[in-house]
């Protein structure tokens, strides 16, 4: 009997260390239970929602499925866009997160995040939910990147769920996609709930600088009014529409802020930097910082070029940049445009003043700026492309010397620093711009153009020329004329900005830009006359590119898995 107690003591004690056991939180993560009680916990949770919008500087940056950057990346997706091969069966090949991907394929990380929003809603709206003194204010800034989250998905995918409670696991649901106007209007209703709650700008020189606003929501209003009134989405070219697009620009023409002097410094100047032009970035510390640079540039440097020499601009878009004498564009083209489904067929504008065999001789400062190329000096290197006459030689950049060189012939020079060391160990801080002043002068234009002011369209063109000295845009550019000049002044504005993807479907005339061949610059040096020749060379023709391709479709397994999500709009 003795024993038997002695055993059921015995027991009962490893029971009870097994119950204290069972009861210690778990050690590698915060429970959620402690999470919603502890204002630093709250604020960090919240921070990490801003991880939900996809910045610019990932490996492969969005350009590359453009007609902005030539591609010759053998992995991660990236070539599916430049040779119009993506279907439901391949999207989420770019899909694989900050590194390779960029979140082109956003379905995932958008509902992810949209979920994590809601959850913080959801508890910031208990009864009994923890009060701190910026409580209300991460409440609003939650509803500002939800919407932000929002228009990430509407912009690739049309109309999406409308998802804005929280289920859990074993929960029964029936998604379903709601229209465009749908969207625009929850995202409307979320920074409404956000703007109160907001401050309505922040220095660039603050250490809030890059945290949600009342600016940032007039911005992103106003692109996604842009968006809404464009063809793609606005079938019936409703004027309401263009008039909300115009009135969301113009809340912010006169609202203190102002473009940056110089062009090139503006995007090459480390986070923290006085400037008086960006609405909302991503900004980044050396903790947080990124090695974009080192992605971009090539051999010379140690760099990769974009691994693989991904991210190399096109002569698509050296083609584009004006002359800077005449403001002319060098090439003009015949056919094309909005709806077609044929390439324009290019051809030279003799009143431009551009001289094939000196072709990068006096084009727009925002060319220099944004492309390193032939004979261009970036760090105090000259950079030589050129390959010679007979073969056996080349330039310390040309694609003959590494495969890491960009083979179009130019490099990317946009966010490149001038000042900081070229290294992988050094980390960059250079801000990533979400929305700035003269994207919002051009929504402005382009609004005002459809409403048929095109006086007003000139005069805001001008305004972002005139930064650069540019030429402007003279009275007798009318109707299609000017609009071809309002889509090239947004083109090489806002060059590997990421707007040039979804421009061109918004536009309708992503059947003409991307059954181009993409092009490149063959460089060649005859050594004994020291004569380089410039001839623009073929490097992809695409496959042909078909209307669907105007949304990206979402992963077949995803509509197999919620029936009552149906495929993007043209997609089987």
């Amino acid at each position: 009997m003795k024993k038997l107690m002695v055993i059921i003591t015995l027991i009962s004690t490893l029971a009870a260390c097994r119950r204290d056991v069972l009861n210690i939180a778990p050690q590698d993560r915060i429970a959620e239970t402690a999470v919603w009680t502890d204002p630093n916990l709250v604020s960090a949770y919240e921070n990490n929602l801003y991880n939900g919008i996809p910045h610019g500087f990932y490996l492969h940056m969005i350009s590359k499925y453009s007609d902005e950057a030539i591609n010759t990346a053998p992995c991660c997706g990236a070539n599916i866009f430049a040779q119009n091969t993506y279907n439901p069966d391949n999207i989420t090949s770019v899909n694989s997160g900050d590194f390779w991907g960029g979140y082109m394929y956003y379905w995932t990380q958008g509902y992810r995040f949209i979920r994590e929003a809601n959850i913080f809603l959801q508890k910031m709206a208990a009864p009994n939910s923890i009060n701190f003194n910026t409580k209300q204010q991460l409440i609003g800034e939650v509803h500002f990147l939800r919407a932000f989250m929002y228009f990430n998905l509407i912009e690739r995918y049309g109309g999406v769920p409308i998802v804005d409670t929280v289920y859990n696991l074993g929960d029964s649901t029936n998604f379903v996609r709601a229209t465009m106007d749908q969207c625009v209007a929850h995202i409307q209703n979320d920074l409404n709930a956000a703007k109160p709650l907001l401050p309505k700008r922040y220095l660039s020189t603050d250490a809030n600088f890059g945290r949600a606003t009342q600016d940032a929501c007039k911005a992103l209003w106003s692109r996604v009014t842009l968006y809404a009134a464009s063809p793609l989405y606005n079938t019936s070219n409703d004027m309401a529409k263009w008039q909300a697009a115009s009135d969301a620009a113009d809340s912010l023409l006169n609202a203190g802020y102002s473009l940056y002097p110089d062009y090139r410094t503006l995007f090459n100047q480390p986070s923290g930097s006085a400037e008086d032009e960006y609405i909302f970035s991503r900004q980044f510390t050396t903790a947080t910082g990124t090695q974009y640079p080192m992605h971009n540039l090539g051999r010379r440097y140690g760099a990769y070029g974009g691994w693989w020499a991904s991210n190399g601009p096109s002569q698509n878009l050296v083609d584009d940049y004006d002359m800077a004498t005449t403001g002319e564009p060098p090439f003009t083209w015949t056919g094309g445009g909005q709806g077609a489904t044929t390439a324009a067929t290019q051809n030279p504008n003799p009143a431009s003043g551009y001289d094939p065999n000196h072709p990068y001789w006096n084009r727009d400062p925002r060319f220099q700026a944004t492309v390193l190329c032939d004979s261009g000096v970036y760090h105090g290197d000259t950079c030589f492309e050129w390959v010679s006459s007979d073969g056996k030689f080349w330039g310390f950049d040309s694609y003959k010397q590494s495969s890491d060189n960009p083979e179009g012939g130019y490099i990317l020079k946009k966010f490149m620093p001038d000042n900081a060391p070229l290294n992988w160990s050094t980390t960059y801080t250079t801000p990533w711009p979400f929305f700035r002043l003269a994207e919002i002068y051009l929504n402005y234009a382009e609004a005002q153009f459809h409403l048929g002011n095109e006086a007003t369209t000139r005069q805001y063109l001008n305004m972002v020329r005139a930064r650069v000295n540019m030429p402007p845009i003279p009275a007798t550019y009318t109707g299609t004329a000017l609009w071809n000049r309002l889509v090239n002044e947004r083109r090489i504005e806002l060059a590997f900005e990421g707007h040039r993807f979804f421009d061109e479907r918004r536009w309708l005339i992503a059947g003409d830009i991307e059954n181009r061949p993409l092009r490149g610059m063959q460089i060649i040096k005859n050594l004994a006359t020291g004569v380089t020749t410039y001839t623009p060379v073929t490097w992809l023709q695409k496959i042909p590119y078909n209307p669907e391709m105007n949304f990206i479709p979402i992963e077949r397994a995803e509509t197999k898995r919620e029936k009552g999500v149906t495929q993007s709009p043209g997609w089987q």
